[in-house]
């Protein structure tokens, strides 16, 4: 079995909407499970399908050997990497 999430939306009738179409080959039956929302979602997020979008591409990218040393990450930072390296906690409570 397969399993796809995708949000959606049930009217007064009871009726089931989807926010957009499930990605299927063929047509068939399913089983749906609805898990209701009790708060609002803040449509201003990042969405699930971009947050893993962009994390396969990060690690498409490591698999290619394409990454930086720890050092590197540091620039640009007004922290100096050596001080925050000798005292950590004193770094990031700054």
């Amino acid at each position: 079995m397969k399993a796809q999430e995708v949000m959606g939306t049930v009217n007064e009738n009871g009726q089931l909407s989807l926010d957009k179409p499930l990605a299927v080959e063929k047509r068939s039956r399913v089983r749906v499970i609805v898990f209701f929302v009790e708060e609002e979602i803040d449509e201003d997020d990042e969405s699930k399908e971009a947050v893993l979008e962009s994390l396969r591409k990060s690690l498409g990218e490591a698999k290619a050997g394409k990454t930086r040393l720890i050092s590197q990450l540091w620039d640009g930072i007004d922290v100096p990497y050596t001080s925050c390296s000798r005292n950590l906690q004193q770094c990031i409570s700054t």
